[in-house]
């Protein structure tokens, strides 16, 4: 379960892809929420918006997912669009989004996943209205939320598993489970980031990020050996103890080295 504390952040505009497409073509390093705002209402790129909800977008959405850590997300993602599917880089703003968002990555951990590794068709409101109930009942959002919050917010990560994928059409009071699996990038992406924050290479395995893919440490081990095979970095493993020699020094040569190859 995340640490953090649950939000109503999700109601900004639960996935935001199409949305974070555009803030990124926009940003410039060193741009906060208030340059970005700003250089997004005189963009044209957001003609059917209005001040308000734009600014709520950059503040409740993309701020807290990508101008967090020196900007760092919203530098890395720069760097790599362009360079890798539509399908890489949904999943990225997934990762961010549950990293932004506590709620939601517990939601996906609980909630999605096991519905997914027992046979379930489909995740219903009442699964996330309970996941939501019982939350606040723990007392892990910021405030005691009222009836109408909890349906909205139930609302809200269904609507978020749906952009990016994990969820389908509606279907009677839920959502269809969608087959979802993390590409060869996120995986390439998510092991170097780890490792890049200073995790040890069996810290990194044992992440609870790998979760939030349906992975558990044995899974991210197996992903780990795929990159070896392409030559991404050098894996040893005996019994529990596993040594990675990782021959990328920085996101820049891991994106290089994976477009070329």
């Amino acid at each position: 379960m995340s640490e953090q504390t649950y939000t109503t952040k999700l109601q900004a505009g639960l996935g935001l892809v199409p949305e974070t497409q555009k803030l990124l073509e926009i940003w410039k390093p060193g741009m906060g929420a208030p340059d970005l705002l700003q250089t997004a209402l005189s963009s044209g790129e957001f003609p059917t918006m209005t001040a308000r909800r734009l600014r709520n977008i950059i503040s409740e959405g993309f701020s807290p997912r990508y101008l967090v850590d020196g900007a760092e997300p919203a530098m890395l993602l720069q760097n790599l669009i362009g360079r890798i599917t539509s399908q890489d880089q949904k999943q990225l703003f997934f990762l961010f989004t549950c990293r932004a968002n506590g709620i939601l990555a517990d939601f996906v951990r609980e909630v999605y996943w096991p519905r997914y590794a027992g046979g379930s068709s489909a995740v219903s409101k009442k699964d996330a209205l309970d996941f939501v109930e019982a939350a606040v009942l723990e007392g892990r959002t910021t405030t005691p939320w009222s009836e109408s919050t909890i349906r909205r917010v139930s609302s809200y990560l269904l609507g978020a598993c749906a952009d990016f994928g994990l969820l389908g059409q509606i279907k009677g009071d839920g959502r269809l489970i969608q087959p979802f699996q993390p590409t060869l990038f996120l995986s390439s992406f998510l092991a170097h980031d780890l490792h890049f924050k200073g995790l040890g290479d069996n810290a990194v395995l044992n992440h609870e990020d790998w979760a939030l893919f349906g992975f558990g440490p044995g899974d991210a081990l197996a992903e780990i050996k795929r990159l070896s095979l392409r030559g991404e970095l050098i894996l040893q493993s005996a019994g529990s103890v596993v040594q990675i020699a990782w021959k990328n020094k920085n996101m820049e040569e891991l994106a290089n080295g994976f477009v070329d190859g």
